[in-house]
């Protein structure tokens, strides 16, 4: 089976005093699960440069896949690009082509502000994917995206092919008991089959269950047996229906 791992390195002030809600988080968690790859810890770091490089220092050795978003633009407080290169040890310069694009873009309206947007850690790649003029920063394991949703989402989605490995396969149990009643069933299927992703929710108020489990697998028939194991075990009747 083809694992990938993931980080998210979220920068920005805006996020942390709550100004704006991020939902690239959530969104980069669900197209990765989609593709099979696992994210694994996703950080939020203020517009500072110290702050940004550690984190790239931290997750770098650690997922094979690195990604941040925000903090790329013309502004005084878009210090990503500063704070990757700070966390490998990379100068910042100004790439040639991207300059090029933007002198040729905004002509006589060119000025630093906007030709700050040419600098990139040294080194790296540039990524023309998918319908987006601007390209996708990458340097080693480390996929650099705006902050503003509709660019990151269509960034990341230009990304998946690149990206993807064996997706998980899912099963979904429905039921009528209470999550204390079912716990010890979760706990015995978990510990026959440790591999399993087992996850269990519990929905309030709401008559058509009450708690929806969930069983993953990269493998289909180990998932398939464990979907088996847990439906032996649950209590008769538990179970409203299954997907």
């Amino acid at each position: 089976m083809r694992d990938r791992t993931a980080g998210l390195i979220v920068v920005g002030n805006e996020i942390l005093s709550g100004k704006i809600a991020d939902t690239n988080s959530a969104f980069l968690a669900r197209e990765l699960h989609g593709i099979g790859v696992a994210l694994r810890r996703i950080v939020v770091v203020p517009d500072e440069l110290d702050e940004i490089a550690e984190a790239v220092r931290t997750f770098r050795p650690l997922y094979d896949v690195v990604f941040t978003s925000g903090g790329v633009g013309p502004t005084h407080d878009d210090m990503t690009i500063a704070g990757v290169a700070r966390g490998l040890g990379r100068a910042v310069v100004r790439h040639p082509e991207i300059e090029q694009r933007l002198r040729e873009f905004f002509r006589d309206r060119i000025n630093e502000a906007r030709l700050k947007m040419s600098e990139i850690p040294e080194g790296a790649e540039l990524i023309f994917e998918g319908e987006l003029s601007f390209p996708t920063l990458k340097v080693e394991n480390i996929y650099i995206l705006p902050g503003i949703p509709e660019l990151f989402q269509a960034k990341v989605r230009a990304l998946e092919p690149r990206l993807a490995v064996d997706p998980y396969f899912m099963r979904v149990v429905y039921t009528n008991e209470a999550e204390s009643a079912i716990a010890e069933m979760l706990r015995q299927t978990l510990a026959a089959y440790p591999e399993l992703l087992l996850g269990s929710y519990p929905k309030l108020a709401d008559p058509s269950y009450r708690v929806r489990i969930t069983l993953e697998s990269k493998d289909k028939e180990y998932l398939e047996r464990a979907f088996r194991h847990l439906l032996a075990l649950l209590p008769p009747g538990a179970v409203l229906r299954t997907e």
